[in-house]
């Protein structure tokens, strides 16, 4: 994301960028920008906020989320500056962070994204705001033709329908490599082949479905040194998922099958599983 801002961003100055770990920054400048000509290094997200105008974050867990609007509405004047949020968090955290966001004088949009680190290098992704239009329209440039490939808005509505969206939509994905696994395993046990659902799979189901189908038959999920989705980023949105359907006096049923695959995965290769890995898993148990 930060890439593709870089490369094609509507900037006037340069990106300012900054992390929890000051060194993954300086790497990440490095790899970008080795000239330093096109980003600017804050040794903290104080000093980032203090200096931008907008301020995307993009952290890995709800106390991280709120720790960091927590301690910038704290310690800096925030009138006339807009955060977007890219997390993936619970919409009560969204429903937080708007609240204390603009109780401070921000505005405040949510912009949770679709799409693996693959898509989000090629600029891919699927990007979701929700919350005032206003501040919508200022995001919207950096979204479709940026970051992104196809935006989903839900202009002048709560900001936890756009983390709503994210929970349940990961939850499809979820229920999508599932299915791609079972259907995969009784076609090479049932004597179809894997090749003959495949190409079925080509015609009924081009794109995500497709990709994914291709990866299992590779094998590519077990070989590769770097997970493409990780197996405890997949067990934190099943965690979402599931948490979301419990407030709601429901059950996701195919979301708690894939969570036990997803289990499974961890357990046999550890944190470089990949979510593809649910495929191995059906294998193993069925023999």
């Amino acid at each position: 994301m930060v890439k593709n801002l870089i490369q094609k961003g509507p900037l006037g100055s340069p990106l300012i960028i900054s992390n929890r770990n000051l060194q993954r920054t300086h790497d990440l400048q490095a790899t970008l920008d080795p000239e330093k000509e096109k980003t600017v290094v804050a040794p903290n997200i104080l000093d980032a906020v203090k200096a931008a105008d907008i301020t995307f974050t993009c952290l890995g867990n709800n106390g991280a989320m709120k720790e960091t609007a927590k301690t910038v509405t704290e310690a800096l004047n925030l009138n006339s500056k807009l955060f977007v949020d890219c997390s993936t968090v619970p919409p009560d955290t969204t429903k937080h962070l708007a609240d204390v966001l603009t109780k401070a004088g921000v505005e405040f949009v949510a912009c949770p994204v679709f799409g693996a680190p693959t898509m989000a290098d090629a600029g891919q992704l699927v990007c979701v705001l929700a919350g005032p239009e206003d501040s919508i329209r200022k995001v919207r440039p950096y979204c479709k033709g940026v970051m992104g490939k196809a935006n989903v808005e839900f202009g002048d509505q709560p900001c936890s329908k756009a983390t709503l969206l994210k929970i349940i939509g990961n939850a499809f994905i979820l229920n999508m490599i599932e299915s791609l696994a079972e259907g995969h395993t009784i076609a090479e046990k049932s004597g179809l082949g894997n090749d003959n659902l495949h190409q079925f799979i080509e015609i009924m189901f081009p794109g995500p479905y497709t990709a994914y189908s291709g990866r299992m038959m590779s094998g590519l999920y077990h070989k590769r040194d770097e997970p493409l989705f990780a197996v405890d980023l997949a067990r934190k949105d099943a965690k979402h998922a599931k948490g979301l359907a419990k407030a709601n006096g429901m059950s996701l049923k195919d979301v708690e099958i894939a969570d036990g695959h997803l289990s499974q995965v961890r357990e046999h290769t550890g944190k470089k599983g990949d979510i593809a890995g649910i495929y191995g898993a059906v294998r193993k148990a069925s023999g």
